[in-house]
């Protein structure tokens, strides 16, 4: 046991990725969904933190927060899936949250930083990206 924990070889990387989508793809679909409500809604109040207009704001945070989020816990087309997602979450951690402390603007790290890993790693072998 000990000569396996301190091993630099990887214990379960396939089943480790696996773990990092289930749990950033759902936690990431959270945030999404009600702004997917939102949208099928016709309401387009949102910021703009880059000038797009709102509308187009919404749009692709949708995209980004609960398409893109599905396809990731799904893995299909994970490495791309991840562009939107690293995109989005770098706005909001480096534009929106950008005069906060760390406290406030840490969630969107978090994302950013397990989206910009899942883009190293690809989707693993749970994936529905491997039996393609």
């Amino acid at each position: 046991m000990k000569k396996t924990l301190f091993s630099k070889r990887p214990i379960a990387t396939d089943l480790s990725i696996l773990i990092l989508r289930l749990v950033f793809g759902i936690g990431m679909i959270t945030h999404g969904w009600p702004k997917f409500q939102k949208a099928i809604s016709g309401n387009f109040k949102f910021g703009d933190p880059i000038g797009l207009g709102p509308e187009i704001s919404l749009i692709l945070a949708v995209f980004a927060e609960f398409i893109c989020s599905i396809l990731v816990v799904i893995g299909l087309g994970t490495r791309l899936a991840t562009i939107p997602l690293i995109t989005t979450m770098s706005v909001v951690f480096f534009i929106v949250h950008a005069d906060d402390g760390f406290g406030t603007k840490e969630k969107s790290f978090l994302f950013l930083g397990a989206f910009i890993v899942l883009f190293l790693t690809g989707p693993g072998k749970y994936s529905i990206d491997d039996k393609l």
